[in-house]
């Protein structure tokens, strides 16, 4: 009598089970948070997107904080550490002449990659730091997970505009950043304002244009500082 076929599918384990169980968790609260930030969602709204009971998710993470929390974590290390390592190697590749417009492609072209091409997820989680980015709850995360990085760029930027003052290359760097996290959070105003020549998700066309763009907007801050020289006291009257 021939041997029935083993099967191929071995059972999952229970730890098994809950890892994904959490992952489906994550998922549901990057997408809702990315929609309508912490205060917009409440554990039960996770729940239902997931399917399961309300009493689970307190299985998983004391409050909703906490499962705040969680779905930045999750994911910020990677986009973290992906663009310090861009930053790095053309740090280390630009032979001692850094550009303005080479430090904002490793900087932000490597983001733009991330979430252009690694599916749903990332635009989720994309959007969702663009929320956390701009509300008083997120800046603890944003400044744990972020400032090294951000460092990175702002040490990286004094050295191709060495002429350029502290403040201007900080303000520079914030006006790049709201920039950024404007067209993460793909509002689809750039849509409707086009007349669809345009659209909110399209990441490669903002890769494109986007680096050069605050490039230019730099050197035009630096240079204007420049031609005013040191800022002159009033005379006392």
């Amino acid at each position: 009598m021939p041997r029935r076929p083993a099967n191929k599918h071995k059972p999952r384990t229970k730890a098994e089970q809950r890892a994904e169980t959490l992952e489906r968790i994550l998922d549901a609260a990057e997408h809702l948070f990315s929609k309508h930030g912490l205060n917009g969602v409440t554990l039960r709204d996770v729940a239902q997107k997931v399917g399961v009971h309300t009493s689970l998710m307190h299985y998983y993470f004391v409050d909703k904080r906490r499962l705040f929390e969680a779905v930045f974590t999750r994911r910020a290390g990677i986009t973290s550490s992906r663009r310090l390592d861009a930053l790095d190697r053309y740090d280390r590749e630009c032979g001692g002449a850094p550009t303005v417009e080479g430090a904002l492609r490793a900087f932000l072209d490597t983001d733009l990659d991330l979430y252009g091409n690694s599916g749903e997820g990332w635009k989720n989680f994309a959007a969702f730091a663009a929320q956390v980015s701009n509300s008083t709850e997120g800046a603890a995360m944003m400044d744990l997970h972020f400032d090294p990085v951000v460092l990175k760029l702002i040490g990286i930027l004094k050295k191709a505009l060495p002429g350029c003052s502290d403040a201007d290359i900080f303000w520079g760097y914030d006006f790049v950043t709201g920039a950024f996290m404007h067209t993460l959070a793909r509002t689809g105003r750039i849509d409707r304002l086009s007349g669809g020549v345009c659209n909110s998700d399209d990441f490669a066309a903002v890769k494109e244009r986007i680096a050069s763009f605050m490039a230019a907007g730099f050197i035009a801050l630096c240079s204007k500082s420049a031609r005013q020289g040191p800022a002159r006291k009033k005379a006392p009257r």
